[in-house]
């Protein structure tokens, strides 16, 4: 069936802005329902190919596409102010409304998106707008303080900078001159007024309304639209699936498979049918057909076993299994307590330290995988455990089952205001190989509350909780389950201003984990192997490529710098891209306070004479006291890159708690 493909159509906000959009019609009859992807990422040169890959499917299945570039993004006007900001949420209300009152729509919306088209989709369900009927959310959150790439646990996680030089590289491109003739002048005005968002983030360490803003737990009720949530165990994004299909009080269903930071059809991870899923949810909200979408079990999952982890993508080993309801009868809880020999099933008395050099977590891999080329994923941990407080189970003598959130609980002291705990729970096979299967972080000034932490007494005792993320893991007869305990758990998480010493204190130590026993598994209609897709037709002019290099250096100061080249490709419309970036990591082992984080991005854009390029760079170091953050951007255009201006930013925050 063909479509018909409308390549820039302008909608107006009531205020007089105007959001571009790419729209994909489908021959025969209208009007018909419409599927809305709402993103910051450029629709004309950003997700144009993997766009490709999916609303022509969705097109010929009967459904008219819009990708809707956010105010101040892509080729859209207006100036960009933060993510999953009112602007853009009342904004995406009015493009729902402009996409029902179309003569080829019936009304009835759907949305979908991954990361941060997940994450609006959900946001939106949450406002109630009349004609969105469904959503499918893909690597979102419900929760933006507790589960996004800021702060876990109330700990700072790196890519709070990380991803925020990355925003600042994507909002300082210009919009196509093709599509805007005032493209120069909107360029600079969007270089001089991007927002320092790492900051901003930072200023906001506790669950504040700041975070509160868009998080969709704050009640679950306010959601009456349907919702396909789907993640991968390769992603950061695991806890929203479960929970939307726990909690909410409409058709919710949840699908978690072994997929990195991507659509499922397009990971490097065992790709799977996501069109599939996709049409089938979409044809039961937005046709009505009684296609069994909500007969579905409430959880698909896929059951991951031990597979030698290295940093390089590589197949998982694993099946997939289903739960009908969720949460499940087939899930109970066992209790292990820590104890100086290990994991028991008894209490055990006394206490264990907890005191770990900074650079733990070497083996952590990148917080979220997906976003780079390769060389990102977590590799065997033993490097880490070693440098960790370890307690471990006897070889197990069948095989164990987890399905959920393994809870550590525990009763501790320190002898620093402020310090954190960072809690990894592995698959140890007889061969000494560690996997992570979990992992949280915990900021123990927030062992009370992330909204109202207070400072450590030293000495005094208090108790926690750590509830680790979401898992699915089968461990074999044999292997053992170790819990890793440390202090630091670096690059992913920020180290506490100083090493601290946590006491453990062992009678109220506990690991509850989550058992599942089932005698007759359901079918667990898990999505088949990925179907063939169209795929952008671009002339490519330089190949991708990455490398990731760790040293040590003279002075005892351990770095990772990384390199990402995306390439550079023609696309159909004659616009020539390519963009590349650098990281570097470092810190020394005794000095938490060393930590350090820097990148580079470079983006080129030409099109017959028109050329211009962007360089941007950031950093972030600490001392005890305050967080120092610096970022630069230089604009040039014409082969000879002549200025168009250089922007230079730097600010100090106080660490408070952090």
């Amino acid at each position: 069936m063909a479509t018909k493909i409308i390549e820039n159509q302008w909608i107006q906000l009531p205020d007089g802005r105007r959001l571009a959009a790419r729209i994909w019609l489908p021959a025969g009859v209208r009007p018909g329902p419409a599927i809305l992807e709402y993103l910051p990422y450029r629709k004309r040169d950003g997700t144009v190919p993997r766009d490709e890959t999916t609303h022509p499917v969705f097109a010929v299945a009967g459904y008219a596409c819009v990708r809707v570039d956010i105010t101040g993004t892509g080729d859209s006007e207006g100036l960009f102010d933060d993510e999953y900001s009112e602007q853009e949420l009342s904004d995406g209300e009015a493009v729902l409304a402009w996409i029902a009152a179309q003569e080829w729509c019936d009304g009835n919306v759907g949305m979908i998106g991954t990361s941060w088209g997940g994450f609006n989709g959900l946001q939106l369900a949450y406002r109630r707008p009349p004609s969105l009927k469904a959503v499918v959310s893909v690597d979102s959150t419900v929760d933006r303080y507790a589960d996004d790439i800021h702060f876990m646990g109330g700990c700072l996680l790196s890519d709070n900078v990380n991803w925020g030089s990355q925003l600042f590289a994507f909002l300082t491109r210009p919009a196509d001159p093709e599509l805007r003739e005032d493209w120069r002048a909107d360029w600079i005005a969007r270089i001089e007024n991007a927002p320092f968002c790492a900051v901003e983030w930072l200023r906001h360490p506790t669950r504040d309304d700041y975070w509160k803003h868009g998080s969709v737990c704050e009640d679950w009720s306010r959601i009456r639209t349907p919702v396909l949530a789907i993640s991968g165990w390769t992603d950061a994004y695991v806890n929203a699936p479960p929970a939307l299909a726990a909690n909410l009080r409409v058709p919710s269903k949840a699908l978690i498979g072994p997929w990195e930071h991507r659509y499922p059809h397009m990971s490097k991870l065992d790709p799977r049918d996501f069109h599939s899923e996709v049409i089938r949810w979409f044809d039961r909200w937005l046709k009505g057909k009684q296609n069994g979408a909500d007969d579905l079990p409430a959880y698909r999952v896929y059951m991951q076993e031990h597979f030698d982890p290295t940093k390089e993508y590589r197949p998982r080993l694993g099946s997939w299994v289903a739960e009908q309801n969720w949460p499940s009868p087939n899930v109970g809880n066992r209790i292990l307590y820590l104890g100086a020999g290990g994991l028991q099933d008894g209490p055990a008395a006394g206490t264990v330290t907890v005191s770990s050099p900074a650079h733990v977590g070497q083996a952590g891999g990148y917080f979220c995988p997906g976003m780079r080329i390769d060389n990102e994923l977590a590799e065997d941990q033993t490097p880490d455990d070693i440098l960790s407080t370890r307690f471990d189970t006897a070889p197990l003598a069948e095989p164990m089952e987890l399905l959920g959130r393994p809870k550590v609980k525990f009763a501790f002291s320190v002898d620093r205001p402020v310090a954190q705990i960072v809690a990894r729970l592995c698959d140890v096979s007889p061969e000494g190989v560690s996997q992570r299967v979990t992992y949280r972080a915990l900021n123990l000034t927030h062992f009370a509350s992330h909204e109202m932490p207070h400072a450590l007494v030293p000495g005094q005792a208090y108790e926690a909780e750590i509830e680790l993320n979401e898992c699915a893991h089968r461990l074999k007869a044999g292997h053992l389950l170790r819990l890793a305990l440390s202090t630091s758990y670096w690059p992913i998480v920020w180290p506490a201003p100083e090493t601290a010493a946590i006491t453990l204190h062992l009678e109220k130590s506990t690991l509850d984990l989550p058992i599942r026993k089932v005698t007759e598994e359901v079918p667990p209609l898990n999505p088949g192997l990925a179907q063939e897709y169209p795929t952008l037709q671009v002339e490519l002019l330089r190949p991708t490529s990455g490398t990731s290099k760790r040293r040590v250096l003279e002075d005892g100061r351990i770095v990772l710098d990384t390199f990402d080249d995306f390439g550079q490709k023609r696309l159909y419309h004659g616009l020539v891209l390519g963009h590349d970036v650098r990281m570097h990591y470092g810190i020394h082992p005794d000095d938490p306070a060393s930590a350090r984080f820097e990148s580079q991005w470079h983006f080129t854009f030409k099109r017959e004479e028109w050329q211009v390029a962007i360089k941007t760079e950031h950093s972030m170091s600490c001392d005890s006291e305050y967080f120092y953050l610096s970022r630069k951007v230089r604009a040039t255009e014409g082969a000879e890159e002549n200025e168009v201006l250089t922007r230079e930013w730097s600010e100090r925050v106080p660490r408070g708690l952090l």
